[in-house]
């Protein structure tokens, strides 16, 4: 009895010792195999999620959470009009930023976040002022005291709003174009052809106006073709600065789905509930370049076999 409790404790101290491992199949597998090599497999939580934002350790499901918000909210503008619309338009920009930002955290750290919200926020404040002050690059505007707070003329949710979606569209041209430049072009098309939906929904809510509008959109004739331009310019200059930041690959379908859901929804709001027809055949073209493409390499990824 003595010998064989000896020999007991030895093999539980050897066991202690010894590390701790989780197959692959205890932990379960990433969808499809984990977006060839940007879902869980590919290093998602394993490659640096909360290990890489560690200080938001077991907080993980903030940035899906908070992306399940962003579309209810987003869900619920249709539903409303005046001062309540307004509002809840802030209240949209804010969460979506929070959603972005906390998954930027989780996935690619502290310093990878500040320099991205600086390149971002930074690049959207400066453009809006300049151009309010200018009209250049996007065209003469001028915004209403609808937004809520104001710096340099230029309401405060605007830069977030350019850091809010500019995230999704870092990671989908990245995704797309294995290249710096490729990544470019394509991010930042997919980020100027978003405003196709955005500034004439946010033009006949109010929140700005233009002046001398000689070639306006389809659909939107209120808006000038010009400022369609001085968004790529203005994407294009800011996806490349951004591709200096360390380019990873981590668990991306909170920002991969949160720009799908951002072109499906704004091509059915237009089309449906704002009865403007012809600005969402221009939005779904000009976006779809991009969306669409990026939707079928997603569909690729899940089949089985794709690794």
């Amino acid at each position: 009895m003595r010998t064989g409790n000896i020999a007991a404790l030895a093999d539980a101290a050897a066991a202690r010792r010894r590390p701790q491992t989780t197959t692959t199949a205890q932990a379960g597998p990433g969808i499809g195999g984990g977006l060839r090599g940007g879902g869980l497999r590919g290093g998602g939580l394993r490659g640096g999620g909360l290990r890489r934002g560690g200080w938001l350790r077991g907080g993980g499901w903030l940035p899906t959470a908070l992306a399940g918000l962003t579309v209810l909210l987003q869900v619920a503008y249709p539903l409303t009009s005046g001062t309540p619309r307004d509002r809840l338009t802030i209240a949209t920009v804010v969460v979506f930023f929070l959603a972005t930002t906390s998954h930027a955290l989780t996935q690619r750290g502290v310093r990878w976040t500040a320099a991205y919200v600086a390149v971002t926020a930074g690049t959207g404040l400066v453009a809006e002022a300049v151009g309010t002050a200018t009209g250049i690059p996007f065209g003469h505007y001028t915004y209403a005291g609808s937004l809520g707070a104001q710096l340099l003329g230029v309401p405060v949710v605007i830069p977030l709003a350019w850091a809010m979606f500019a995230y999704p569209c870092l990671l989908v041209g990245q995704r797309l174009g294995r290249t710096p430049l490729r990544a470019t072009i394509v991010g930042g098309w997919a980020l100027a052809t978003w405003d196709l939906f955005l500034d004439p929904q946010m033009t006949k809510a109010g929140h700005w106006r233009w002046s001398d509008v000689r070639v306006g959109l389809p659909g939107a004739g209120d808006v000038p073709v010009s400022n369609t331009l001085g968004w790529l310019a203005v994407g294009w200059a800011m996806l490349a600065v951004l591709q200096l930041l360390p380019r990873e690959r981590r668990d991306d379908r909170q920002p991969y789905a949160l720009f799908l859901w951002t072109y499906a929804s704004s091509v059915l709001a237009f089309a449906v509930f704002f009865g403007r027809p012809l600005v969402a055949l221009v939005g779904a073209i000009g976006m779809g370049v991009v969306a669409l493409p990026f939707a079928r390499a997603l569909r690729r990824d899940l089949q089985p076999g794709q690794t």
